[in-house]
């Protein structure tokens, strides 16, 4: 019998139309097409070289930049534990290497120095923070789609407001009715709204049918008893194929739009789960475990359009909106990725970090890609993901030097008002009125 080998990945296409197939496949006593790849300091050199081509690093400053995302994730969370109601969250500076904690309490500024971070004081707690974002999120209804999003920017110690131009007005109403001080808020113009990278054609590995057409998205993770993807590549009970048409699995977990954009599909018995993910050059490379990175860390995925590609996580806990209605609790980089590339897996080092949703732009101009995070997917659905058993805390790292960072981004100008709380005004695109 055929087995096929989920490698956490799909295809790619090639200008006269061939394809990589995201399952390996091999008949019995053959070998597989793709070789897993040795590893260095936690990282594959061929995922070195993908971080060298698009984030203008050499190689030894990408392998500082992983091991420094891991030390940092194990700092952050210990911080945040015994700052309490003080802690106002954590950022790796542009360096990729100074971690910067910020607190409203001044007394904690020593813990936080000799953790090896910079301390930053700030007006707000990041619980506070977290609090007015989910103000923002009750308050809106589907007239405020047509707002980007929202997330909370730690490093700004505020809530931003994503608008397309010309709808600041629009974004300030929605901060008024969420009943939010403008001093906690900024509005942002951005070029495009996200969307949804899967992509209604019918080449590609792995499949779903869509009433009369057909998707294409990209595998994310092997887990135990199938994949992760993400939510809106299928609802339950939708049944996949894989590259040759063949049955692949079936659906069994999908949430899309909503508080997460997760799916779990559950394979078949022919098919062989691996711990790996396909870079499109004939390469494995290892999944070692889950530790999360923080804001600031460099990052790369994969997907079945645009191959591998990385850059560098900017926010967490964003709601999205897209036209299908709203996410929450996304993570926003400045990695570029195209239709088809939905679904597949975030590195960082041998790292899983989550699976594509969607985004704005494209690789030839550049965009905004969101991903779900992959621990959310793996608690809510009591998955275990399957690894190389080579992950590692990183904790060992020298502590960093000074912080770099730059100042924020200039926020629009809020309509006139009180000057503290900003009034509803002429909120007036049916805000309220809708379901």
């Amino acid at each position: 019998m055929q087995r096929r080998t989920v490698v956490a990945i799909a295809a790619t296409v090639t200008a006269a139309g061939a394809a990589v197939a995201f399952t390996l496949p091999s008949m019995a006593g053959t070998t597989p097409s793709r070789r897993a790849v040795a590893q260095s300091d936690g990282v594959a050199p061929q995922l070195l070289a993908a971080m060298k081509r698009d984030l203008g690093v050499s190689a030894d400053q990408a392998t500082a930049r992983v091991q420094r995302a891991k030390w940092a994730s194990g700092v952050a969370a210990q911080l945040r534990s015994t700052s309490g109601d003080s802690y106002g969250g954590s950022w790796l500076a542009k360096d990729g290497t100074t971690l910067n904690i910020a607190i409203t309490d001044p007394a904690l500024a020593g813990d936080v120095r000799a953790a090896g971070a910079q301390p930053k004081l700030v007006k707000r707690s990041v619980a506070q923070l977290d609090s007015a974002k989910k103000a923002l999120d009750t308050a809106a209804t589907k007239a405020d789609r047509d707002l980007p999003g929202w997330y909370v920017d730690v490093a700004a110690n505020q809530i931003v407001v994503k608008a397309l131009p010309g709808d600041a007005d629009h974004a300030w109403d929605l901060v008024a009715d969420a009943g939010l001080p403008t001093s906690a808020v900024k509005v942002v113009t951005v070029k495009s709204a996200p969307r949804p990278l899967a992509d209604v054609i019918g080449a590609q590995p792995y499949f779903i049918n869509l009433g009369n057409a057909q998707a294409r998205c990209s595998i994310g993770f092997a887990v135990e008893g199938g994949f992760v993807t993400a939510g809106h590549c299928g609802e339950e009970g939708t049944r996949t194929t894989d590259l040759d048409g063949q049955a692949q699995g079936q659906v069994v977990a999908s949430v899309f739009p909503g508080n997460a954009d997760m799916g779990v599909v559950q394979t078949g018995a022919n098919v062989q789960l691996q711990p790996f993910v396909d870079d499109f050059d004939g390469n494995a490379l290892p999944v070692g475990g889950a530790t999360e990175s923080p804001v600031g860390a460099a990052v790369c995925r994969s997907g079945s359009t645009t191959g591998t590609r990385c850059g560098t996580i900017l926010s967490k806990n964003e709601t999205v909106n897209y036209p299908e209605g709203s996410v929450t609790g996304l993570t926003r980089t400045d990695v570029c990725a195209e239709g088809g590339d939905s679904g597949g897996p975030w590195l960082s080092g041998d790292q899983a970090q989550g699976v594509t949703s969607g985004g704005s732009g494209d690789c030839t101009v550049g965009g905004e890609t969101f991903f779900q995070p992959i621990t959310e997917i793996l608690e809510t659905n009591n998955l275990t993901l399957l690894t190389t058993g080579s992950g590692g805390s990183g904790g060992g790292a020298t502590p960093p030097a000074e912080a770099t960072t730059a100042p924020p981004a200039e926020a629009t100008t809020p309509p006139a008002g009180d000057g503290g709380q900003q009034q509803g005004g002429n909120h007036r695109r049916g805000h309220r009125h809708h379901n």
